[in-house]
């Protein structure tokens, strides 16, 4: 596990699956961050057959396989990738320290 990012075993299970149904070994989910959303930076979640650059991290774990370029790394240092299923639906979610403040929904922040 990556101390600059990390996975919740819930997060590792779902992105396993998700892989695993894809059937094809080089699918990894892209966790990126773009500009805009109601706070200023939004999550961007991907799955991507590019080949990590050595300006990425790249975490694997358990059939999970993730990419994070740096720029976005910069922004969600620390961070936990968690995955949730609640009455209001499933959805993935970072747990981000570095966030100053978020929107309701939990896809965009400020920093």
């Amino acid at each position: 596990m990556s101390l600059d990012f990390s996975m919740s075993e819930s997060a590792i299970k779902r992105i396993a699956f998700l892989i695993a149904k894809r059937n094809d070994s080089s699918v990894k989910l892209r966790v990126s961050i773009e500009s805009g959303g109601c706070s200023g930076f939004q999550y961007n979640y991907e799955f991507v057959l590019d080949t990590p650059t050595d300006d990425d991290l790249y975490i694997e774990e358990s059939g999970a396989r993730i990419v994070i370029d740096k720029t976005s790394l910069d922004l969600v240092r620390g961070s936990i990738l968690d995955y949730n299923e609640d009455l209001n639906g499933a959805f993935f979610q970072i747990k981000n320290p570095l966030a100053a403040s978020g929107c309701g929904c939990g896809n965009s922040f400020s920093i």
